[in-house]
Order: structure tokens, then C-alpha cells, then sequence
């Protein structure tokens, strides 16, 4: 069942070495659909994972709220599930080491598999064992072979990029221990829903969760979901905890969150309808405050090269007629020009050496950390525009 169209975009993280208006973007065309029967909702084209993930720019250490949720996760598990020197965590899209380091550091051996082999290689420097190959069943089945059963499996942020969900599921039972327990994270829908967080859709993002589609899925892997809370990362995440069949007593949180789907109608289209509706609306505000600021005259930047920006910059018609330039601290996308507005990047100094008048912070997730770290930028003056879940000046 169709749901919402935001058009061609070019793919979320396809940064450019140059903004020559000569060279054509490869653009995709981007539209989500809903299934009544599952209730997973899930864009319709599927871009190779070899396109889209095997260099890669997002380095997840960049977040210094990334890694401090990772910590705290890995210390609490480490606890929980009395891990040392004999244990194992595998993580699935590793990325530079940022969750297993903090096993490492705890004295447990880790294992991480990611297939950007740019940012497999920055784990191996720090010193964390990395297999540079795509997770699924044949990785799975690999591993078990080899003696490599976790203890704790990390699938973060992961599970909605993959187009063979069930390979991916198959694959993570292969590995389990008997006693293990996967940690599974992805964005939860009824957030993306209440927020209107639209700019979560890109072409990286196959599925969007809610439990109910979750524990289908793993129930047909012989797969129990034992624990799920929500979480408030990136907006609004689901955090679930899945053991082998026959080995974990499910959690009270199952039944009153899948109550509470039920209630809200995750499996009708109502909901889904509702919040296409709104999008349009989102952007027609945000492009208002934006022509009315720039009418008066007002120099306007913004902050985060994400791929959250690219959805919204593309569906909202924002490009280089608004914003002068974009700053972001990955030194890997500074000096690059962004997908589809092609505005320039620069590392976060420049927007004390340039003084915007005001920022529109794409990365609104990390808006606290990023006001923090901007305290100079805004004591001179500089504000900034947080656009989602609600249009807001600060």
C-alpha cells in the first residue's frame, strides 16, 4: 500500500568532490509503502548494498553522543550478562569500533563485521578484530563454524539497512550461543510517525520497525523477543533483546507494548495516511520561516552533511538560494559538497569565523550536544532552526 512519495533524491550520502553543474547525480526515486498483513512499512526501491555501503562516510565516533549511549550500554550488558576474558560480542555494522571498543576496554574479546572497508579500517588500527564482509546467513553459518558464538550480538542501526531481512535474522541465529543474546536497535516507527520525522527516509533505510513486525520476523527464525524498551536515541528507537526459542522468559514490556500498538493502529493505515499528510505541511513551514529570514536580509547556514539532511534539504526545494554552506565535524566529509544541494562543507569553526545569523541543524537528533558544543556561535548571536519534531527557533 503506497503511502508517501518524496520524489527523486539523489542517494543520502553520495557526497561530491566538486559542485560542478555539469555532472549528473544518480537519483532514486524514494516512496514508502506500508503492508496491512505485517505491518512493516518499507521503502519500495532497493539500491545494491555494494552501492551504498562499501565506502562509506559516517563515522560513528564523530557523535559524541553516539558513543557515550554505546558505553553506557556496553558497561550495563557487561554487568547484566557477567562477560570476561572467555565471552564474545560480535557486532554486525561495526562501523570505526565505537561499541566494541568499550567491550575491549572491559577485557572482553569482540569481534565486529562491516562492509565499508574505509571504515573497517579504522577499527583494525585501533585494534579491533573487524571482518570486512556484509552480515547474513552465510557470515552467520561462517562464523559458527569457526568457534565464533556470541555471547551478546549488536545489531545497531543496522536492521533497516538490510534488503534480505530474513538472511540477516537466519545469519544472527546461526551465531548466537546457546545462552546468548542479540541487542537489536533500530528507529522505532511510531516516533518517525508522531514526529514527523520524514528525513529519516532515505535510501539506506529499507524498513521501519514497530515491535509487532519485529517479533513476527524473528518468530519465524525460531527467535524469542524477551525484552523491548523504548529508547530516545536518534529520535525515537526501539531497543529489543532476542534469545534462542526455549531459553528466555519474556519481559511484561512485550504484551503492553504490542497492546499499545495495537491500539494506536499500527496495522491499519490511518496512521500512516496521517503522517503523510503532515509532511507537506513541515515543509511549507520551514520553507516560509526560511524566505521570510532570508527577505530581511539574513545570512543562513546549516549544520550536520547527514543523510537526514538530504531528504529534507530535496522534499523542502532547499539548496544553495538559501543556505550559504554547511559545517559538520567528520574530517571525511569537510571539503566535500553535499548531495543534491551541493552546498560546500566546513569543519563546525566556521560558523564563529562567519557568523551566520542563523543555523538550520539538520542533525536535530544530536541538538543538545550540538547547542553545547556551539555555546560561542550562539553567546555572539548566532541562533539556531530545529526543524523536526516541531519548527523551532533557539
Amino acid at each position: 500500500m503506497d503511502i508517501l512519495s518524496l520524489g527523486p533524491t539523489p542517494l543520502a550520502n553520495a557526497l561530491l568532490a566538486d559542485d560542478d553543474p555539469t555532472r549528473d547525480e544518480q537519483v532514486y526515486p524514494l516512496d514508502l509503502r506500508f503492508c496491512p498483513g505485517c505491518s512493516l512499512v518499507q521503502i519500495e526501491e532497493v539500491v545494491p548494498p555494494e552501492t551504498l555501503f562499501r565506502e562509506y562516510v559516517y563515522r560513528t565516533s564523530t557523535s559524541e553522543t553516539m558513543v557515550r549511549h554505546a558505553a553506557d550500554l556496553a558497561r550495563r550488558l557487561t554487568i547484566e550478562r557477567r562477560l570476561g576474558a572467555a565471552s564474545l560480542v560480535i557486532e554486525a555494522a561495526s562501523n570505526d569500533g565505537y561499541l566494541l571498543r568499550a567491550y575491549r576496554e572491559a577485557g572482553v574479546r569482540v569481534l565486529g563485521v562491516e562492509p565499508a572497508a574505509n571504515v573497517a579500517a579504522v577499527a583494525q588500527a585501533d585494534g579491533i578484530p573487524t571482518r570486512t564482509t556484509f552480515f547474513g546467513s552465510a557470515t552467520g553459518r561462517s562464523l559458527a563454524r569457526e568457534g565464533l558464538r556470541a555471547d551478546v550480538f549488536h545489531a545497531h542501526n543496522v536492521l533497516a539497512h538490510v534488503p534480505d531481512l530474513n538472511g540477516f535474522v537466519t545469519g544472527m541465529a546461526e551465531v548466537l550461543a546457546p545462552t546468548g543474546i542479540a541487542v537489536i536497535e533500530v528507529p522505532y516507527v511510531k516516533d518517525l510517525l508522531d514526529g514527523c520525522e520524514f528525513d529519516t527516509i532515505y535510501h539506506e533505510h529499507l524498513s521501519y520497525f514497530s515491535l509487532t513486525a519485529l517479533e513476527r520476523c524473528m518468530t519465524r527464525h525460531g527467535l524469542v523477543v524477551a525484552d523491548a524498551e523504548r529508547v530516545p536515541i536518534h529520535g525515537g528507537s526501539l531497543r529489543l533483546h532476542v534469545a534462542p526459542g526455549g531459553t528466555a522468559v519474556t519481559s511484561d514490556r512485550i504484551a503492553a507494548l504490542l497492546a499499545e500498538e495495537a491500539g494506536w493502529g499500527v496495522a491499519e493505515e490511518a496512521p500512516y495516511r496521517a503522517f503523510a499528510e503532515r509532511v507537506g505541511r513541515v515543509c511549507e513551514e520551514l520553507r516560509e520561516l526560511l524566505d521570510a529570514l532570508r527577505s530581511e536580509g539574513r545570512r543562513i547556514a546549516a549544520y550536520g552533511a547527514s543523510a537526514k539532511g538530504t531528504t529534507l534539504l530535496t522534499t523542502c526545494g532547499i539548496g544553495r538560494e538559501t543556505l550559504d554552506f554547511v559545517v559538520d565535524r567528520s574530517p571525511v566529509k569537510q571539503g566535500m559538497f553535499t548531495p543534491g544541494s551541493r552546498l560546500p562543507i566546513h569543519p563546525p569553526e566556521r560558523l564563529v569565523d562567519d557568523m551566520p545569523d542563523y543555523t538550520l541543524l539538520l542533525t536535530w537528533n544530536f541538538a543538545a550536544e550540538i547547542l553545547a558544543q556551539q555555546e560561542e556561535y550562539r553567546r555572539r548571536g548566532g541562533r539556531f532552526i530545529i526543524p523536526i519534531p516541531t519548527l523551532e527557533v533557539v
